[in-house]
């Protein structure tokens, strides 16, 4: 059964005809057209974590594809909870077709993959963003073409954005450097079995964020602080104090270089309203691609993906 609990789910030829369906599927939305490919389909959203961009973007896709999407809170049917992990499942996907979970512990979702009877899609954990960092990566395709040899360079913590961007670029041929504090830098226990399942891994890290994005045809940042670490946010705004990226660090980049951001942002921390807002900014572009990359996700994992 196909899922999508992390990158390494997918091989480098399924993101690229991802990306070519993606492109398809954008096409036919800006010119007006919503086919129906997954009518009577239902999609279940069950979310620990409260979301805009993935649930909206995860909502309004089914729809456009004429399927039903129901929103599940975590704490509304007691997932976790109220009984066996196992059993919460094995029921639920009885009823849907595909999962998309949204939680706090990566374990979650590798538990509902391994017991569910329909897809299983990971919305966001701690570990992982993958349909965040697939609709990134189709953006800088987008705006660069051809990614191979390309530099991102993620300015900020390496968390679980950072760890999918790190995992997709190297599955599409290209350098990924982390510019963050020693302390926050990604580490052995990701890196060491990462490299081993993809040698073509390309990962640098380093302290300077100027040293960062001088060959970076992307600039990526998120927020310093995310949800689940708000007791160590006056340590970390310390801590980023000097990545913040700004108007100087992007003159350090070359002059054709992008700035992504996931988003939420929060200006005048780790992005100034200056870049967030410039022209070197495709925040918007890659927030709307979330959609179009999720129509052509569901698509693939329901076996519906003819072109």
């Amino acid at each position: 059964m196909r899922r999508l609990t992390c990158l390494l789910d997918l091989t480098s030829a399924e993101i690229t005809a991802l990306f070519a369906r993606t492109g398809e599927l954008k096409t036919q939305y800006l010119e007006g057209h919503r086919d129906p490919l997954l009518p009577g389909r239902v999609v279940a959203l069950l979310f620990e974590k409260p979301s805009l961009r993935t649930r909206a973007s995860f909502e309004a896709a089914v729809a456009h594809l004429g399927g039903t999407s129901l929103f599940l809170s975590g704490d509304e049917v007691g997932f976790g909870r109220r009984e066996d992990p196992a059993d919460f499942a094995r029921i639920l996907s009885q009823y849907v077709d595909v999962i998309v979970a949204r939680t706090f512990s990566h374990q979650t979702v590798l538990d509902l993959a391994r017991d569910s009877q329909c897809p299983v899609i990971n919305g966001l954990s701690d570990e992982a963003h993958p349909c965040q960092a697939l609709a990134d990566l189709f953006t800088v395709q987008e705006v660069c073409g051809d990614l191979k040899g390309r530099t991102l360079a993620f300015v900020g913590d390496g968390n679980n954005v950072a760890r999918s961007l790190a995992i997709g670029c190297a599955k599409l041929g290209m350098r990924f450097v982390l510019a963050a504090p020693q302390a926050y830098q990604l580490g052995s226990e990701f890196l060491d079995p990462l490299s081993r399942e993809l040698p073509e891994l390309r990962v640098e890290q380093t302290t300077s964020p100027q040293e960062a994005v001088r060959e970076a045809a992307i600039v990526y940042t998120d927020v310093w602080t995310s949800m689940g670490q708000e007791s160590e946010r006056e340590d970390r705004l310390e801590a980023f104090a000097a990545y913040q990226v700004n108007q100087s660090l992007m003159q350090a980049a070359p002059s054709e270089a992008r700035f992504l951001h996931c988003l939420p942002a929060h200006r005048s921390e780790e992005v100034t309203g200056a870049v967030l807002d410039g022209p070197q900014s495709v925040v918007l572009q890659q927030a709307a691609n979330r959609m179009h990359l999720q129509k052509a996700l569901l698509l693939w994992l329901l076996n519906e993906d003819a072109g």
